[in-house]
């Protein structure tokens, strides 16, 4: 292929609704990996020695410290993000008119033809 030759990917027109939908999708997926990349490590490192002299556990709340840090915040600070998100930021996007009814009708038609061409042979 020459390089002035475009690919199909080059030409392709995305549809809004699409494009809408990956960016929503991605920054939902980025919240999750930034709580996953926070979770995990402060949880090992903090509970692991936690664990290891639990004469000395320290607590919020009644919880211990690695597990309010590691889990309970970064849940609330997720949920709390993923609510305004989902409220205020996504957008509905105009799907277009339904035309069920029409739809119906071609294809009781269409699946009648077929039950006439098939009798006939």
């Amino acid at each position: 292929m020459s390089s002035g030759e475009s690919t199909e990917v080059d030409d392709a027109v995305y549809d809004p609704i699409f494009l809408n939908s990956r960016r929503e999708a991605l920054v939902i997926f980025s919240v999750w990996a930034v709580a996953l990349v926070w979770a995990v490590p402060y949880c090992y490192f903090n509970g692991y020695s936690a664990l290891s002299d639990s004469s000395s556990v320290e607590t919020v709340w009644g919880i211990p410290s690695w597990v309010f840090w590691g889990i309970f915040a970064p849940w609330l600070i997720a949920d709390i993000f993923t609510t305004w998100f989902c409220f205020c930021y996504m957008a509905d996007d105009e799907l277009g008119e339904a035309h069920e009814g029409a739809d119906i009708a071609e294809d009781i038609a269409a699946s009648t033809a077929a039950e006439a061409e098939g009798d006939d042979e």
